[in-house]
């Protein structure tokens, strides 16, 4: 399964509430504000993390309310590793990760086995991880763990149920090719990337997956699918020390590889050099409008992506200017804010719909905030504590769904580091308005963007609309 980006895209790994919750869960208390500056030392209480001698990384949360135990395994894989004529090759090795193997070389055997201990399963590919998952009663761990090693290590690789996969994910591109986002989407993102476009490109091109070899997949096996550059996850009603235990029978034996990134390192993200527009015209009802901007990396900025979440949270507060001056105002029908963290520049996106009649009215407006984002008083001091808090209690909230949790800690782990997500709720409780500020004039306001609209046919030249005054500033 493909996870690319789509419009209004909130963070998979820390969902937004929209009112502030006191929340306790089975495993820690968020309280609100007294957790800010303390959320690190409560998720080590139940959160443990080891590294084995040949660099796989182990990490287990543990959480007894419910008998169920997930095991998930993710690989710094995915778009990102991906260069001219590889587009989507990521994508089909994850599907392929359930096929036979070595240990389970029958057709759908690894089907049945995992039919036969109660267990669910599936895997997703991102620009900058591929995860594997499975989700089964806790009393069968160790058989659910050995079936996923054996998908992980031992890979058949079948030319035949390659031909049936390539089909698949062919099927898959045609469904989101019917969409009238998809367009836009890889529209938008080959402008905001320019040069980098296969290093974001989830799902592929298609004359690539047409042509994808058995020995393609063997080259990414062998250069990514290494015990150095994957952790283990395993969260739920499970015991730590059996499950250390486990991992070190099963694959401290795991040979460890080169560095995948030291042997062939990414290339840095070239930056956006002027302003475009994308204008892309389908039969829908509203108008979409997207502005994209490179936002800050991990790697090189990493305390401007604290900044860049609460600078969002902010602004989708209800109550925030950009929400009066463009929704309470009636000009757009929903504005979003959201910023995705990357290792290598996620995107900074402010999407709303409005309606052709609106549309030119609407972009002034939007215009006019845009060059506003960075001003002392844009958002105040109150706005700033309620996101805090609010940031918080979701985070809390994740916690106590074991399932979910895999997934954040697999998300983090590959584009940040486990450090990262431990800090993540302290770091966000440390911003200040200044560095919200800082971050706004370093990454939005008077910066290069990429503006994608979504229309009606006809719309456009029926307004008149051209493109200087889409980038009016």
């Amino acid at each position: 399964m493909v996870v690319a980006y789509a419009p209004n895209r909130r963070k998979k790994a820390l969902p937004r509430l929209r009112h502030l919750l006191l929340l306790a869960t089975g495993v820690a208390y968020i309280g609100v504000p007294a957790a800010q500056g303390q959320q690190r030392a409560r998720l080590e209480q139940f959160i443990f993390h080891r590294k084995l001698a040949n660099g796989l990384e182990v990490v287990v949360a543990e959480n007894h309310g419910v008998p169920l135990a997930t095991i998930e395994f993710d690989v710094r894989n995915g778009a990102f590793t991906q260069s001219a004529g590889t587009e989507g090759l990521a994508h089909l090795y994850e599907h392929m990760f359930f096929k036979a193997n070595a240990d389970y070389p029958r057709p759908d055997e690894f089907l049945q086995r995992a039919g036969e201990l109660g267990a669910v399963f599936n895997a997703t590919t991102q620009e900058e991880r591929v995860n594997y998952y499975m989700t089964l009663p806790s009393s069968e761990l160790e058989s659910g763990l050995r079936l996923m090693v054996s998908a992980l290590r031992r890979p058949l690789f079948r030319r035949e149920e390659l031909e049936r996969e390539r089909e698949v994910v062919l099927g898959e591109y045609d469904r989101n090719e019917s969409s009238p986002f998809f367009e836009l989407e890889r529209s938008m993102t080959r402008l905001l990337y320019p040069g980098y476009w296969s290093r974001k490109n989830i799902i592929g091109e298609r004359a690539v997956l047409q042509r994808a070899t058995v020995e393609q997949l063997r080259q990414i096996q062998r250069r990514y699918y290494v015990p150095n550059n994957t952790v283990l996850i395993v969260t739920g009603d499970v015991d730590p020390e059996r499950v250390f235990t486990l991992a070190t029978e099963l694959l401290g034996d795991w040979a460890p590889a080169p560095d995948p990134f030291a042997t062939a390192p990414i290339p840095p993200v070239p930056p956006l050099e002027r302003d475009t527009v994308v204008f892309v015209e389908r039969d829908v009802g509203a108008v979409t409008i997207l502005v994209q901007w490179q936002g800050p990396s991990v790697g090189r900025d990493r305390a401007a992506t604290f900044a860049a979440d609460v600078f969002s949270d902010a602004l989708n507060q209800p109550g925030s200017r950009l929400h009066q001056r463009l929704v309470d105002s009636g000009l757009f029908q929903a504005v979003m804010v959201n910023y995705y963290t990357l290792n290598y520049a996620g995107p900074i996106t402010i999407s709303g719909q409005t309606t052709p009649d609106r549309l030119r009215e609407a972009l002034r407006a939007l215009n006019a905030e845009l060059a506003r984002l960075g001003d002392s008083g844009y958002i105040t001091q109150e706005q700033l504590e309620a996101t805090k808090a609010q940031r918080a209690v979701s985070t809390a909230f994740g916690l106590d769904r074991p399932s979910e949790l895999a997934h954040t800690l697999g998300f983090w782990w590959s584009v940040a580091g486990l450090e990262y997500y431990l800090q993540y709720v302290d770091e966000m409780a440390r911003q200040s308005l200044e560095d919200l500020q800082r971050y706004a004039r370093s990454y939005i306001v008077g910066k290069p963007r990429v503006v994608g609209i979504l229309l009606p046919p006809g719309v456009k030249d029926q307004l008149r609309l051209r493109e200087t005054e889409v980038l009016d500033r």
